[in-house]
């Protein structure tokens, strides 16, 4: 079987993935070009001509892009998220003054683009009474979004309300995220915010997130905040989160 140039490249590069994958000479840095990949090799190997039959490749839309043009995979592999949007419903723990029951809603990491834009908005309030905080958040990554340490600029708007204080106004702050497993599987982050800060009245939340994946659509999280608004609160949250 007679191979194009563009067509061994591909060939080359398919092969080089399985070796990274499973170990084996391109896994230890040896080109593409040096692949043993001529024809006696080709024709010797039913698995190698399988992939070039033309049904095969008729069907594989992996096998067309790869014979029409060869990806950059590491680059993908670095622009693929690392994380994933998430639905989250848990149920709260207030602890000022009363040890009070709460509940939390929210939406988390909407990406916007692969360029690192995401959206965030959540609802943490008091049942049955008048305590809450609720906001939307713009985060920036600055890192290549499929990096398992990240860090990202914040800014939004946060409204708070505690029996003693009512406030509102811009939130900015930085946000670490990190990754031990991908695409939603695990991961913790740490975000720092300061609600109106220059106004002499502004607030501070510090938050810890942790989640783990239960199955590929469910996780379970749970979340420490640390509120500050001239005294300091802890809340304490178990979260259901969808991953979108």
């Amino acid at each position: 079987m007679r191979l194009t140039a563009l067509q061994r490249l591909a060939l080359a590069g398919a092969v080089s993935i399985g070796a990274m994958m499973f170990g084996g000479a391109a896994a230890q840095g040896q080109p593409l070009e040096s692949l043993d990949l001529d024809d006696a090799a080709i024709e010797s190997s039913p698995v190698l001509q399988r992939w070039l039959d033309d049904a095969a490749i008729e069907s594989s839309p992996v096998l067309q892009r790869w014979l029409e043009e060869v990806p950059d995979v590491l680059e993908e592999i670095r622009r693929d998220p690392a994380f994933r949007s998430r639905l989250r419903l848990g149920y709260l723990k207030l602890s000022a003054d009363r040890d009070s029951d709460g509940i939390l809603v929210g939406i988390e990491d909407v990406i916007l683009t692969r360029s690192g834009f995401t959206l965030s908005a959540d609802y943490r309030g008091e049942m049955g009474g008048d305590r809450y905080s609720t906001g939307g958040e713009l985060r920036y990554y600055l890192l290549p979004l499929g990096r398992r340490v990240n860090l990202a600029p914040v800014l939004g708007y946060r409204a708070i309300r505690t029996p003693q204080d009512n406030l509102n106004g811009v939130a900015v702050g930085m946000r670490l995220l990190l990754v031990p497993s991908r695409t939603g599987a695990a991961d913790i982050a740490l975000t720092q915010l300061l609600v109106s800060p220059g106004s002499g009245e502004e607030a501070s939340l510090f938050t810890l997130s942790a989640g783990y994946a239960l199955t590929q659509q469910l996780r379970v999280a749970g979340d420490i905040q640390i509120e500050t608004i001239g005294e300091s609160d802890t809340h304490v949250a178990v979260v259901l989160e969808l991953i979108l």
